[in-house]
């Protein structure tokens, strides 16, 4: 239960700058202990932060819940909890929190990430990704004498999907070596360098070695990859400098901390 009352304090971190707008003087007092109007909406501000509705219920469900928190606060501190050691240090972390919470709010809330930011990331990004996918066939087997033999044979234009079936790998075997459409990042480096020098129609004249044995591999397509729209991931590329501005913010200060 202790986890469940600092869990509320630390949810508090991501509205700290927030307007007050739902300020009030009214309290509810739980054992003539009273719990601020204030804190409630605080509370209610975290809840909203997180995608939740406005609605009386929330906010009745808040308020039902701070007072069960209240009211086992209050019987924990009777019972001698409050000076309990590891409590006493579980608070002063979960104010430390609150605090390293709020610096970085303010800190963060006064650099504006510009659109051209957003762009320069989008640009970025986009530079890092494969620029071409295939429909890619892949026969393995255990020794570079037999992947040989199998591309001697596809030069006398026996079918790749006929070979495929001296597979190691069942699966491929059944499928007459079929993957599907692929993008090279998405294989071990030996295997992605050898798909992307593959034109529609060719295959391997090498066998490709890999800690699981040898392939051969062909192209039965490719195409384009056309990178989503600047619109459709800005959320999370701001999201993304967003963090990237904390660390920051982090790395600048730990530069000038002294630790002993």
């Amino acid at each position: 239960m202790l986890k469940r009352a600092l869990w509320l304090m630390l949810g508090t971190l991501s509205v700290l700058t927030m307007s007050s707008a739902y300020a009030e003087d009214k309290a509810t007092k739980v054992n003539g202990v009273a719990i601020p109007q204030a804190r409630i909406n605080l509370r209610v501000k975290v809840a909203l932060a997180q995608g939740q509705a406005d609605t009386p219920a929330l906010r009745n469900a808040i308020r039902e819940e701070m007072i069960n928190v209240e009211a086992m606060s209050q019987e924990a501190v009777k019972l001698g909890l409050s000076t309990d050691a590891d409590v006493v240090q579980q608070l002063e972390m979960a104010k430390q929190s609150v605090l390293a919470g709020a610096y970085i709010q303010n800190t963060t809330s006064k650099k504006t990430i510009s659109e051209d930011q957003i762009k320069q990331e989008y640009e970025r990004v986009n530079s890092t990704l494969d620029k071409k996918e295939y429909n890619v066939r892949l026969i393995l087997v255990a020794t570079e004498a037999e992947a040989k033999t199998i591309i001697s044979q596809l030069g006398k234009n026996e079918p790749f999907e006929k070979l495929a079936q001296k597979s190691k790998d069942a699966n491929l075997a059944v499928r007459g070596g079929a993957l599907g459409w692929v993008r090279p990042s998405g294989f071990v480096p030996a295997l992605g360098s050898a798909i992307q020098k593959l034109s529609k129609g060719s295959y391997t004249n090498e066998p490709v070695q890999t800690q699981y044995g040898w392939n051969i591999i062909k192209a039965d397509d490719e195409r384009a990859v056309i990178p989503p729209a600047l619109a459709e991931v800005r959320p999370q590329l701001l999201q993304r400098l967003q963090q990237q501005a904390i660390q920051k913010v982090i790395a600048d200060l730990r530069a000038k901390t002294k630790v002993e």
